[in-house]
C-alpha cells in the first residue's frame, strides 16, 4: 500500500520575455513559467508533474494545487492504478470547485493527476508512457467520463475501436521502440525572433536529427509569407513545416489567411480558431483539405 502523505508545490518563474522565446500572436512577451508539483507516498515514492503558463497567473495555479491537497492526501496509489477515472471524478466533480469549470481549476487538477501517473509508473518501475499503453481496452473505457461524449461516441463503440486496434499492437510498439519513440518536432519559429535566430535554431536541431519544424503565424500576412519563404528554404523541401496560430483568428479569417500560406506546403495548422469551436474546426478542415493542409 502506498498512500499520499505530502504535496509540495514550486512556483517557478523563467524570464523568457527578454529574449522573446515563446512569443506568438497573442502572447507577445511571455515569461514561460511552471508549476512543479511533487507527491510523496508513505513508502518513499515521489511523483512529479510540470504545468506551464505564460507567466502571470502562475501563482493562481500553485494555490489551486495546494488547495487540492486536502482531497489528495491519504489517497491510495493502488486504488488509483485500479481505477484512475474515479480519482479524476473526485477532483473534477467537487460540488463547489466544479463551478470554476475550465482554466485554472483544470490546470491545477491536471498537475495532481499527472503526478499520480508518475507515481504509478515509478511504483511499477516503468517509463511514464507505459502504464497508459499497457491498459486494456476495457480499462481505458472504464476510466473515461462519458457524460458529454456518448451522444457522438458510446462506450461500446469506443471499446470496439480499441479492441480492433489490438491487432498489430505489439509490432507497432516494437517499431516505435526501435526508433526510440514517436517523432518529435521543434518549435523553432517563435514570432519575436529574427530570421537569423530561427535559422540558427533550425540548423542546431538538424544536428540532432530533427526534420519537422513548427512556426508561429498570425500577426501579419505579408510578414508571415516572407518568413515562411525563408523557413522553407532553410529547412529544405523534404522537411515538414507546421504552423501554429494560437487561436488568433475567427473561422472564415483562418481559412482565408491559411490559404495564402499554402504555397509553402505546411503540413498542418494548429489552433487556427477558438479551441472549443468544434463546428468551426470542421469547416476549416474541410476548406483546407484541398490544399493538403491538416488542422491540429
Amino acid at each position: 500500500m502506498s498512500r499520499i502523505v505530502n504535496i509540495d508545490v514550486v512556483d517557478l518563474r523563467v524570464p523568457t520575455s527578454d529574449t522573446l522565446l515563446g512569443s506568438d500572436p497573442f502572447h507577445k512577451k511571455p515569461n514561460y513559467s511552471s508549476i512543479l508539483t511533487t507527491l510523496t507516498t508513505d513508502d518513499g515514492l515521489v511523483g512529479t508533474s510540470v504545468n506551464f503558463t505564460a507567466g502571470a497567473g502562475n501563482d493562481w495555479i500553485a494555490y489551486g494545487v495546494k488547495d487540492l491537497a486536502q482531497l489528495t492526501k491519504g489517497q491510495d496509489l493502488e486504488d488509483f492504478a485500479a481505477d484512475p477515472g474515479s480519482f479524476y471524478k473526485l477532483l473534477i466533480d467537487h460540488h463547489q470547485l466544479r463551478w470554476l469549470a475550465d482554466g485554472v481549476a483544470r490546470m491545477a487538477i491536471g498537475s495532481i493527476i499527472n503526478a499520480m501517473w508518475d507515481l504509478w509508473a515509478k511504483k511499477e518501475g516503468k517509463p511514464l508512457w507505459q502504464p497508459l499503453v499497457d491498459l486494456s481496452p476495457e480499462k481505458i473505457v472504464q476510466s473515461i467520463d462519458w457524460r458529454y461524449l456518448r451522444d457522438v461516441l458510446t462506450p461500446e463503440e469506443a471499446l470496439e475501436i480499441l479492441q480492433k486496434g489490438q491487432d498489430g499492437r505489439a509490432d507497432r510498439r516494437a517499431h516505435f521502440m526501435s526508433k526510440r519513440g514517436p517523432k518529435a518536432y521543434s518549435t523553432a519559429g517563435w514570432l519575436g525572433l529574427t530570421d537569423q535566430q530561427i535559422a540558427d535554431t533550425i540548423n542546431e536541431m538538424k544536428t540532432f536529427g530533427f526534420d519537422c519544424f513548427k512556426m508561429k503565424v498570425g500577426q501579419d500576412l505579408q510578414h508571415d509569407r516572407e518568413r515562411l519563404r525563408f523557413i522553407r528554404k532553410t529547412i529544405g523541401d523534404d522537411a515538414l513545416m507546421m504552423l501554429d496560430a494560437n487561436q488568433i483568428w475567427g473561422v472564415d479569417e483562418a481559412i482565408a489567411y491559411t490559404e495564402q500560406l499554402a504555397e509553402f506546403r505546411p503540413h498542418w495548422i494548429e489552433e487556427p480558431t477558438a479551441r472549443d469551436d468544434v463546428f468551426g474546426y470542421r469547416k476549416i478542415a474541410e476548406a483546407l483539405a484541398p490544399h493538403g493542409i491538416g488542422v491540429a
